[in-house]
């Protein structure tokens, strides 16, 4: 038995008029997330960090944005895939913990709903889910309001 960490990243940019879905849940705001499938940075960042830990590369190995499969995809069926894959190469996924950074909207009202949806699709409890957020406080992209960052870590066990 092992225990393995993995850390997974992404960003995108804010458009006018894009939908913003953060963790699966689509939050009302002026501006999206541009991206090749639906932009969720959350969840794209989850999904690299529970690739990292089971050794099984990244994102753009398994969903290439060069692959018209994935265009507009739900990131959530994505992670479903991904949650498949870390159990398949004999990994059981223990614990996720996601810091988005995101000038605005305010997280804190979909937050709970975030966990939820990430809890259901890794079949996990929801104490082994944590969400939080900050903000860029004027600094960088994030800051000026420009797009979204999400970093996430994982943890599983191998037997």
């Amino acid at each position: 038995m092992s225990i393995s960490t993995g850390i997974g990243y992404d960003a995108h940019r804010f458009v006018e008029g894009g939908r913003l879905v953060l963790g699966g849940v689509e939050i009302e705001h002026e501006r999206g997330l541009e991206g090749w499938s639906d932009a969720d940075v959350v969840t794209h960042a989850v999904i690299d960090a529970l690739l990292g830990a089971a050794g099984l590369g990244d994102i753009g190995e398994h969903f290439p944005d060069t692959d018209e499969r994935w265009r507009d995809a739900d990131s959530l069926e994505l992670l479903q895939t991904v949650a498949a894959q870390v159990q398949a190469a004999g990994a059981t996924i223990h614990h996720v913990d996601v810091t988005v950074l995101l000038e605005a909207p305010k997280l804190a009202p979909h937050r709970e709903e975030i966990r939820g949806r990430l809890a259901s699709v890794l079949g996990l409890s929801l104490p082994h889910v944590n969400v939080k957020a900050t903000r860029g406080e004027g600094m960088g992209f994030v800051g000026r309001g420009e797009g979204a960052a999400a970093l996430a870590v994982a943890t599983v066990e191998r037997t």
